[in-house]
């Protein structure tokens, strides 16, 4: 099965071309094809916009085009697959809220990385309104040093070990763990 890859942003890109996250993909015989394109924000990913990307894996031979984004402000999963809009190779994976949730519920990772135990707090990580600010906050508290962009904070989750399959281990993250059976599923139907 050979998949191409949409991110919303530069956070999904990064951790679509992760090293960890690109052995996930070996073991499920699944090949990823071109490069994961960062469609540069959610206003990217309107039909009339998204074409040119599509082409551009297409032409990588793709099987089929995943498209990670956020919910961010839309009131359902629905309405932003709708905004997007509907092609018959392509499949929508809807973070929510937002992908930094993912990093939230990868508690272990969160642990090493504040060099200490996490609270209970983030318990229910997809329903926190803005998951980059409350991590930013719990580095100041823990290391007494934030991190400046999301691009950055991504880099160092994966320097100390977040991988989709530990945050799709949370009880409350569900989109972690759908992203990672729809691909399953998938590859398995190829």
């Amino acid at each position: 099965m050979k998949i191409g890859f949409i991110g919303e942003g530069k956070t999904e890109q990064i951790v679509l071309e992760s090293a960890s996250f690109q052995k996930w993909l070996r073991q499920h015989g699944i090949e990823r094809v071109g490069t994961v394109i960062d469609a540069d924000g959610s206003g990217n990913l309107l039909p009339d916009r998204i074409d040119s990307l599509r082409a551009e894996l297409l032409n990588y031979q793709a099987d089929i085009i995943v498209i990670l984004t956020d919910l961010d402000d839309d009131k359902s999963v629905h309405i932003t697959k709708e905004r997007i809009g509907e092609s018959s190779n392509q499949i929508v994976i809807v973070a929510v809220k937002k992908i930094e949730a993912w990093f939230l519920a990868d508690r272990s990772t969160l642990a090493h990385l504040t060099k200490g135990s996490i609270n209970t707090e983030y318990s229910e990580p997809e329903l926190v309104a803005d998951p980059f600010e409350a991590i930013q906050q719990l580095l100041l508290l823990k290391t007494g040093r934030g991190v400046g962009t999301k691009p950055i904070l991504t880099r160092r989750m994966l320097k100390y070990g977040f991988t989709i399959e530990n945050a799709a281990k949370h009880p409350n993250c569900p989109s972690a763990n759908y992203f990672l059976t729809k691909l399953q599923t998938l590859a398995s139907a190829n």
